[in-house]
């Protein structure tokens, strides 16, 4: 499912003016549109608002990782990632099971809370871990597709071009006030990289991150981008691929419990 230019215009057009209703008549000059248009009409391209919700309410993806170290080494790991879609992102359930080389373990998120399980146990995660974990939940596509159910706001910074790209630059601040910034193609509405800051631990400097996505295609009807690439300062430190993604299937609510609790 490829959206041509002339579509994507007219899609744009239904979006921003059964959102908003302002344009009445087509002027000759470029119009401006405001911060909630263009999100709203970048939710409508991934898919729309109703059909996200329907059909993203859970499903499984499972993809391979591959992380570079302090050091310069590479770690190779596939995944498996399976979820229940909540009301809002903080009352989401994530299972991401992961399987390295030397060792395999799982990362849960239920109830706002993470924990991890190997060999059936559960542990609390590294500090790191959980920080990359609740990061790439925090700051992601996903964020911005939901900004209204998690109460964010967001704020059209302008347009940009870098690289021979038109882009809108769109923040976004969720309610504990962290910040996203999207770059968004102005043809074809696909986030094509996001940014933010973050301390590592506790009285270090804050590290600029930055995660563009690559190779996009439709999964029942939702765009999704099979190729993810993180860096951190400039520097790639994990790229990652999905191999399929498969929404709609019901999961046992087991999967998600803490086997101590």
């Amino acid at each position: 499912m490829i959206h041509s230019l002339s579509a994507l215009t007219l899609c744009c057009a239904l979006v921003l003016t059964s959102s908003v209703g302002v344009f009445a008549s087509a002027p000759q000059k470029e119009k401006t549109f405001t911060a909630e248009q263009v999100a709203e009409s970048t939710i409508f391209i991934y898919g729309s608002r109703p059909v996200l919700e329907q059909i993203r309410r859970n499903g499984v993806e499972r993809g391979r990782i591959t992380r570079t170290t302090t050091d310069g080494r590479t770690e190779e790991a596939t995944y498996e990632r399976r979820f229940v879609r909540g009301e809002n992102s903080v009352k989401d359930k994530i299972r991401l099971d992961q399987k390295m080389p030397t060792m395999e373990y799982s990362l849960i998120y239920g109830d706002g809370r993470l924990w991890g399980i190997i060999n059936g146990t559960a542990f609390t995660p590294r500090e790191e871990t959980s920080k990359a974990f609740l990061s790439q939940q925090r700051h992601s596509i996903d964020t911005l597709l939901r900004y209204k159910e998690n109460g964010s706001t967001v704020d059209l910074v302008g347009k940009e071009k870098q690289k021979g790209l038109e882009l809108y630059v769109l923040d976004l601040t969720d309610k504990d006030q962290q910040k996203t910034r999207y770059y968004i193609s102005t043809r074809t509405l696909h986030v094509l990289w996001l940014e933010y800051e973050e301390a590592p631990s506790p009285g270090l400097a804050p590290v600029k991150y930055t995660r563009k996505f690559h190779d996009y295609r439709y999964a029942q009807n939702t765009l999704i981008p099979y190729r993810t690439v993180l860096l951190e300062d400039g520097k790639q430190t994990l790229e990652s691929r999905i191999l399929n993604v498969t929404f709609g299937i019901k999961l046992d609510d087991a999967l998600f419990k803490n086997p101590e609790a």
